[in-house]
């Protein structure tokens, strides 16, 4: 399911969250999933659930308005802090706790529109890259230039 590159990301998911179809905003959002590491937790869900918010407003799908309304209940913040404006979250900072580490990453998503292909319109790709030349070695393979 994953490369060596996002392996340390899933080492301590729960063995029944990454199964088939696997959903990463689910899997991402869910204490026994990818949310435990995060240091900046509050600040990555506000995020995320203002993405989903969006998505619920244009979704026609039942199965995807279903989905959206899950994960926008599910396991709340209590103090619903976060030091981002999620006005516009083009750029998502991400403090990740590794192996007593603690690299810097920044997610952006790519979504394609036309009015000719309504396929490409659902497409989205998000991206992860390390936020410093710190992190970047961090998840460099051992004996590689990370400076390139």
């Amino acid at each position: 399911m994953t490369n060596r590159a996002v392996d340390p990301f899933f080492a301590h998911v729960a063995p029944d969250l990454p199964r088939p179809p696997v959903n990463l905003l689910r899997l991402g959002l869910d204490p026994r999933g990818l949310a435990p590491p995060v240091v900046n937790l509050a600040d990555v869900r506000a995020v995320f659930r203002a993405r989903i918010t969006r998505q619920l407003v244009k979704a026609t799908d039942p199965e995807l308005a279903a989905l959206c309304e899950e994960l926008l209940t599910a396991d709340p913040d209590p103090e619903n802090t976060t030091s981002l404006s999620i006005a516009s979250d083009i750029v998502l900072p991400m403090v990740i706790r590794l192996r007593g580490r603690e690299p810097r990453l920044f997610s952006t998503i790519t979504t394609f529109r036309t009015p000719m292909d309504i396929t490409l319109d659902e497409v989205a790709i998000e991206s992860c890259y390390p936020a410093d030349a710190e992190s970047a070695a961090y998840f460099a393979p051992p004996g590689s230039d990370s400076r390139r």
